[in-house]
């Protein structure tokens, strides 16, 4: 289980980034909890998946700094932030006829070099990795032979094989249907419960959000229009300013956290 003290984790400072001069993301500062599930949350094009590259170090910052423990990640080597950062981008590039084992195994490249090669330490993490994410079963199939659900649970047992304290990743449950959507939120909020580990994920379902998360950070148009922590209400009037809808809320009676209906526009009928 990771360890963490108070100069430990995740910090944004005036942090602002985007594309080509064009700035997606302006000066967030946030100190992201430890431990816990953080969901980003916001409308189409609000900055979400700039943030999490940037705290991923897959973009540069225009301006303030990301830390992690305490340093600034893009002044960091790349091996260095490899072995306490971990990242499942949106749409990972697989390559053509590994294993489930093979894919897994990737995820020790950041704790090898030319003076250590496989051992009997990364055969551990992968084989725990596997166990943790329910793939071992098939840990010898092609992962391209495997169902949507199943493979996007591989991609996460190669970022748990990293062994980072934290794990960014980017919109995990898109294009999968309801029951893998589920697994997946479940094994995330699983990681922070019994594994110590520290999520940050960005998520496009607001009900989801609301019910997995352990923070919410909602954006709107590149800036923070509100940050949730456990026991905060999140209520129609905030839901309304980030997604420009009407909503009804409601309450989920396992968790006793809302769920958001979105009221239908009246049509006229008939006569």
């Amino acid at each position: 289980m990771a360890n963490h003290s108070a100069d430990t984790g995740l910090v944004l400072e005036n942090l602002s980034a985007g594309y080509q001069k064009k700035i997606i993301i302006d000066d967030i500062s946030l100190t992201l909890p430890s431990g816990k599930m953080t969901v980003l949350v916001g409308a189409n094009g609000c900055g979400k998946s700039t943030l999490l590259s940037t705290m991923a170090r897959l973009l540069q910052p225009m301006g303030g700094a990301v830390l992690l423990d305490g340093k600034a990640i893009h002044q960091q080597p790349t091996k260095a932030v490899s072995r306490c950062l971990g990242i499942l981008p949106q749409s990972p590039l697989l390559p053509e006829g590994l294993t489930v084992f093979e894919l897994v195994s990737r995820g020790r490249f950041p704790w090898q070099n030319f003076m250590r090669q496989w051992t009997e330490a990364d055969e551990r993490a992968v084989d725990e990795a596997l166990r943790l994410t329910n793939t071992d079963a098939f840990a010898h199939l092609p992962v391209e032979s495997l169902s949507g659900g199943q493979r996007q649970r591989c991609w996460i047992a190669m970022a748990l094989a990293q062994q980072t304290p934290t794990i960014l990743l980017d919109e995990p449950t898109t294009f999968l249907d309801l029951r893998y959507q589920v697994e997946i939120l479940e094994l995330l909020h699983d990681l922070t419960r019994h594994h110590g580990r520290t999520v940050v994920v960005v998520l496009h379902d607001l009900n989801f959000a609301v019910n997995y998360g352990d923070t919410l950070i909602f954006l709107r148009q590149g800036r923070v229009e509100g940050v949730l922590h456990e026991g905060d209400i999140c209520t129609p009037e905030l839901i309304k300013t980030v997604f420009d809808v009407e909503v009804q809320a409601s309450v989920n009676p396992l968790t006793g956290k809302p769920f958001f209906i979105p009221f239908r526009r009246q049509t006229g009928q008939a006569g």
